[in-house]
């Protein structure tokens, strides 16, 4: 069985779909010239959540239509903290190649001077999981869950 196929690695296949989807709209805003406009940077979240919404469906339908509450913020946030940290790693190794754009980051950002390719990886971790955090919650809410017993 393969990664992509077992019903326990859930939150690893769709991390990894995230990453790859924030890699290539990356890749695709770098061609583009379109890298400094903050704001498509809400793209995102939109690929994040569809991430995480397909992550918590599959675990319900793989799992006999059955997803308890606290399962499923594990596999929400999990998936969001894997895709959001193989995006970093790999916006650490391209800001270490492209020093051009690293550069034009501390010369832009207002807290720039104080960030390098290190910290400004695990900044985008961190942002990844704290919104991967916040888009589980909402999404529990629209996804059925089991209740909770005591």
């Amino acid at each position: 069985m393969s990664l992509f196929t077992n019903p326990n690695r859930i939150p690893e296949n769709y991390g990894i779909k995230i990453a790859g989807g924030l890699i290539l709209y990356f890749l695709l805003m770098k061609l583009l010239g379109l890298s400094h406009h903050v704001e498509l940077r809400l793209f995102n979240l939109l690929i994040q959540v569809a991430g995480i919404y397909y992550a918590l469906k599959k675990f319900k339908t793989t799992h006999g239509a059955h997803i308890n509450y606290f399962r499923a913020l594990i596999v929400g946030v999990s998936t969001a903290g894997i895709g959001s940290v193989i995006f970093a790693l790999f916006l650490f190794a391209y800001m270490k190649i492209d020093v051009a754009m690293m550069q034009g980051i501390i010369d832009n950002e207002p807290m720039g001077r104080y960030l390098n390719a290190y910290m400004a990886a695990f900044i985008v971790a961190l942002e990844g999981v704290f919104s991967g955090m916040l888009v589980t919650f909402v999404l529990i809410n629209y996804v059925a869950t089991d209740e909770v017993s005591s």
